[in-house]
């Protein structure tokens, strides 16, 4: 096949030699890049003003749906993207420039990246119970550029990449066409006006939008009250009001629009695919289990009761009705399994107001349980000991406190920890083995919480005196238990 000759200077717009411009998903990274980086975003919006005149690149030659053509959409989502550095853009940012929805901006970013306009830097992720980040781009100029208006790059480094390739001349047959695509990117592209937002468009605005579909050119006459309008007939003029004796007799109609009687308000009715994502919603906030599950995939799983007109109310009453699982691993597929066939079984709203009667019920019932669980425990905790059930431990029980709290004999203490008895001041009457044995029945009284002997001895004799009876150390034991057996805080004795 021989080439079709190259176009005049004259007429440079036209491009027929190009070939189809496309770049596949795998090559949108910058990495895989066969274009360069633009160095400003008044350079690359040329770029983007020259592939949407071009005409190469065309949406509906991949796929079947989305846009049909790189249009004035898709330069306005460019502009967005050309005043940001670096280009990281979030969807409900541009959702929120644009006036866009999310799809369409989906749909033409996809679009700037298969021209070679964008590439990926980093990709961005959306995890369901965290953030979603953002994708960040590189803003490429591609090959084709280059190559139609006979730009000539090179590259600085050897070692460096080849989309860092810098601009080092222009033919002189790409010179015009480069003088009218920098008009075009120093010019701001806005949004179309409605039709019905101008009665009167000017014939130069009628006549740029059949010419260009990229450059917005806004000669329109505005006829607002707070502006000189340019019409010359007045508006107060054309007004004309009904006669009186149609007004006394109320066949004129009123002047003052008329407030929607519909009992919503005016809000539009959901259909039955609004209701299915509705019903999931309120779904994955109510149960626990369906927290992480996506809306999309519980619409399609409860789209049979959905259509049936259940509320989340019927169907958590359902799902009381079949039972409740102890571990879930997959909450959709769970509920797929709980709601098979409840549209038949509960097929009027008879039927289902029954059953949520009975589950409220229920649910009183076990509301009521847990308060009285709750208080036999808090009772049971607060009172005295109870002893245990099972009759070996009771056994074991009595045979300890009976070997801690019987009498036992007195048994003679070591020669080591026998204290010798100072001399007493006063009772030189006490020999040797009458203190030390009332020593000895005070210590065995001590242990076991009484402390009758010294505070007796304390109060009739003085602690000087008790001290030289029972000692030093037993006196002290002996009143820190008086002491602490008046606090809250410390009990002994018993549990």
């Amino acid at each position: 096949m021989v080439p079709a000759p190259r176009p005049p200077v004259e007429d440079a717009d036209a491009v027929a030699v190009m070939p189809v411009l496309f770049v596949p998903e795998a090559s949108q990274w910058l990495s895989t890049s066969s274009g360069r980086i633009a160095g400003e975003g008044y350079s690359w919006m040329q770029a983007v003003h020259w592939v949407a005149g071009s005409g190469l690149y065309e949406p509906r030659r991949q796929r079947s749906h989305g846009p049909r053509s790189f249009g004035l959409t898709t330069v306005r989502v460019a502009q967005e993207l050309a005043a940001l550095f670096p280009c990281r853009p979030g969807i409900e940012y541009l959702v929120r420039r644009t006036g866009l929805s999310e799809r369409s901006v989906e749909y033409h970013l996809g679009m700037l990246r298969e021209a070679g306009l964008l590439a990926y830097i980093v990709r961005g992720t959306r995890v369901r119970g965290e953030s979603a980040r953002a994708s960040e781009f590189a803003r490429m100029i591609p090959v084709e550029f280059d190559v139609a208006l006979g730009i000539r790059t090179v590259r600085r480094d050897e070692d460096a990449p080849a989309y860092t390739r810098a601009v080092s001349g222009i033919a002189e047959a790409g010179r015009e066409l480069m003088a009218k695509l920098a008009r075009k990117a120093a010019r701001r592209v806005r949004k179309p006006r409605s039709k019905m937002s101008s009665k009167s468009p000017a014939r130069g605005a009628r006549k740029g939008a059949e010419q260009s579909v990229v450059t917005a050119v806004s000669g329109e006459v505005r006829c607002t009250p707070m502006q000189v309008g340019t019409s010359a007939v007045s508006s107060a003029g054309t007004t004309s009001f009904p006669s009186e004796s149609k007004l006394a007799s109320g066949e004129a109609k009123s002047l003052t629009p008329k407030k929607s009687s519909s009992k919503d308000g005016g809000r539009r009715k959901l259909n039955a695919v609004g209701r299915r994502f509705q019903l999931a919603k309120e779904l994955t906030q109510e149960l626990d289990w369906l927290r992480d599950c996506s809306v999309a995939r519980i619409a399609w799983v409860a789209r049979g009761v959905a259509d049936a007109g259940w509320t989340v109310t019927d169907v958590k009453c359902w799902l009381h009705l079949r039972g409740e699982a102890d571990r879930v691993r997959r909450g959709s597929g769970l509920l797929a399994v709980l709601l098979a066939g409840a549209e038949t079984v509960l097929d009027t709203p008879q039927k289902r107001a029954d059953a949520i009667e009975q589950w409220r019920s229920a649910q009183e019932a076990a509301r009521r349980h847990r308060i009285q669980q709750v208080r036999a425990r808090t009772e049971r905790y607060e009172g005295d000991w109870d002893a245990p059930s099972s009759q070996s431990v009771q056994r074991q029980v009595n045979e300890a406190f009976t070997a801690a709290f019987s009498p036992k004999p007195q048994a003679a203490a070591p020669e080591a920890e026998t204290e010798a008895p100072p001399a007493v001041s006063g009772m030189e009457v006490l020999e040797d083995e009458v203190v030390a044995q009332a020593r000895a029945e005070a210590r065995q009284r001590l242990m076991l919480g009484d402390t009758s002997l010294i505070t007796v001895a304390v109060d009739a004799m003085g602690r000087e005196d008790a001290e030289q009876l029972y000692g030093p150390d037993l006196v002290r034991r002996a009143l820190q238990l008086v002491t602490g057996a008046r606090s809250s805080r410390m009990t002994y004795g018993r549990r």
